[in-house]
């Protein structure tokens, strides 16, 4: 490209404007609301960057204002209360992807005085922000493990007691105390289990893993079990239930897949897999043994 040959680079100046001075403000929002020390300076190292790369194409876009969603920037906040820091930095690191291809088209279509700047945002972008998202340390993601464990065997067990029930007896209120009582006792077992495990790894707190394991089990035990004191009709509370422990398990999946930049799609069909195909197992069971006992259940 030379001075003779320009290239219009006005929406992609107006695009970096936009997107690198609401980074900037997330950002700085965040570090403001950040209580740890080490976690807010790294936040107010991010908002600094992005401010520089604002203030940079402002100069190459400076017919209007930044283009600002406040409803964005509430949901981000929103998030961060919800669900962490960490979460919120590596959900706005998606976007990056689209931010790191949009620099590599424009870097060479800049005048040559700008160029050099605009690699280095572009390394920026690719190498220094990740650096420093990598090193925001949350105690919640020393618990990942335990959060999973609780929540993928409440779905898979308590699914299954139900799904079982169904092939027993048409009593929704039996279905739904047998699965919270179950719920109740597994909890305890597997908070026993995370404890022990956490212990002999010495890596995290033992009572706090137990704790979590067992607390987030029966959580997840409640609301799969809610439907059937909500209807008396067996197959609509068991539908309800499978529902709620897909929706469950897609949560948090997706807040894993977030966190740990890894393929959402995939996890959350294997899982939705994995509950269908242990309900159909235990409703199979239970229809069994209902026949063999001659227990009338909600098909017979």
């Amino acid at each position: 490209m030379t001075d003779a040959d320009p290239v219009d680079i006005s929406a992609d100046a107006s695009f970096f404007r936009d997107d690198e001075y609401f980074d900037h403000v997330v950002y700085r929002e965040l570090a403001q609301r950040e209580k740890n020390g080490q976690r807010r300076e790294m936040l107010v190292k991010l908002s600094e960057m992005e401010k520089e790369h604002y203030e940079f194409w402002r100069t190459l876009a400076p017919d209007q204002r930044p283009a600002f969603s406040k409803l964005r920037f509430w949901l981000i906040m929103f998030l961060r209360r919800l669900l962490g820091i960490t979460f919120v930095i590596k959900f706005l690191e998606r976007h990056e992807t689209e931010v790191i291809n949009r620099y590599r088209k424009i870097v060479y279509k800049v005048e040559e005085q700008h160029r050099e700047k605009v690699e280095q945002f572009l390394r920026d972008e690719e190498e220094h922000e990740k650096t420093l998202q990598n090193q925001i340390d949350e105690p919640i993601l020393r618990y990942i493990g335990f959060i999973a464990l609780g929540l993928s065997d409440s779905i898979i067990e308590v699914s299954g007691v139900h799904a079982g029930f169904l092939g027993v007896t048409s009593s929704t209120l039996i279905a739904g105390v047998a699965g919270l009582v179950v719920g109740f006792a597994a909890s305890i077992s597997m908070g026993v289990a995370a404890y022990l495990k956490a212990k002999s790894e010495l890596r995290q707190k033992s009572f706090t893993s137990g704790l979590v394991t067992g607390v987030v089990y029966l959580l997840s035990t409640i609301i799969l079990a809610l439907p059937y004191f909500l209807t008396h009709d067996m197959l609509e509370a068991f539908t309800a239930s499978v529902a709620l422990a897909i929706i469950l398990a897609s949560i948090f999946t997706y807040y894993v897949a977030v966190v740990n930049e890894t393929s959402f799609k995939r996890e959350v069909l294997e899982n939705t897999l994995l509950i269908m195909g242990t309900a159909a197992a235990t409703f199979l069971f239970g229809e069994f043994l209902g026949n063999l006992f001659g227990i009338p259940g909600y098909f017979r």
